[in-house]
């Protein structure tokens, strides 16, 4: 391992999460991607040791491949968080597996490990009639993952205040985490998930956090005065704009999940725990994403674009 230490944020989770979704998501029986496997093995070799993965991807075989490469590693040092297919009413899909109790027993095997540190239902849309049991029930077979020790630490993804809510009348433990589509744009992926996160106290992580550089500078892209403050911060502190926008996620709270198939991301990421902005700079682009409607939804379109 490098002197690069991740630092750890609430629950002990690394403040960066490796994804192993969007950019790896594989489609049907696609060809074994070596290539994440080797960015996977580097990242982690470089500090990076939080790994985010989910059934859905299909990447189990990559991110095993690459665990055991990794042996020599403490799995102790290690972060791997996985999901629960619950699938979406616009793209069907669901997990092959059962219950979350059993795709996780199945999922262990898959990786090569014996617990993830973080199991989350990926999405809320569970149903007696799709699954033969309910989103209540099936976070009661995530708790028995919990109870035997196959997971260190339980939660849910994409999940709005009422899917939370239905959840915590019912729990034993309550979800610790709602990972979700974040960015400076896109701060609530459903109406007041934020505050209702922060006053429960459930971690929100963020996936996609750096949407707002995918768009260009147009009437549908980054409004210049984001941009132009982006521009100036840069300026003065040496930082990209990636930098920038994953040390606002931290310091308004949220663990950001990123990705890179590049060497030279990873020590750009490293440069994102050297400096602070200030109050005055956080609360400013977050008061610009706030006025501007969230245009940089890339998840989730059928389900919560009513919501823009």
């Amino acid at each position: 391992m490098t002197a690069f230490s991740l630092p750890v944020g609430p629950l002990g989770i690394p403040l960066l999460g490796f994804g192993t979704g969007t950019y790896y998501y594989k489609r049907g029986d696609e060809d074994f991607n070596q290539k994440l496997v080797d960015i996977l093995v580097k990242a982690v070799r470089d500090g990076f040791v939080h790994i985010d993965t989910a059934e859905s991807y299909g990447v189990y075989p990559e991110v095993a491949a690459a665990l055991k490469q990794l042996s020599d590693v403490d799995r102790s040092t290690l972060f791997i968080t996985d999901k629960f297919d619950s699938g979406s009413p616009s793209t069907g899909g669901k997990s092959k597996d059962g219950t979350p109790y059993e795709h996780l027993k199945k999922a262990l095997k898959e990786l090569g490990t014996d617990y993830v540190d973080l199991y989350l239902i990926h999405s809320p849309f569970i149903t007696k009639e799709k699954f033969g049991f309910t989103l209540e029930e099936a976070w009661q077979s995530v708790e028995k993952t919990l109870d035997e020790g196959l997971a260190k630490r339980v939660g849910v993804s994409n999940f709005a205040v009422a899917d939370v809510e239905k959840i915590l009348k019912i729990a034993k433990v309550k979800p610790q985490v709602n990972q979700i589509e974040f960015n400076a744009f896109l701060q609530n992926q459903t109406p007041g998930i934020f505050e209702f996160s922060k006053k429960n106290g459930i971690v929100l992580e963020a996936y996609a956090p750096l949407a707002p550089l995918t768009k260009v500078d147009n009437s549908k892209g980054v409004p210049k005065e984001f941009d132009e403050v982006l521009d100036k911060l840069a300026s003065k502190y040496g930082k990209t704009k990636t930098q920038l926008l994953l040390r606002w996620v931290i310091q308004v709270g949220v663990i950001p999940i990123s990705t890179t198939s590049k060497d030279s991301r990873l020590e750009e990421w490293k440069g994102i725990f050297n400096f602070k902005l200030s109050q005055a700079e956080v609360d400013q682009l977050t008061e610009i994403g706030e006025k501007h409607k969230p245009q940089f939804r890339l998840y989730w379109g059928p389900e919560y674009s009513k919501y823009n």
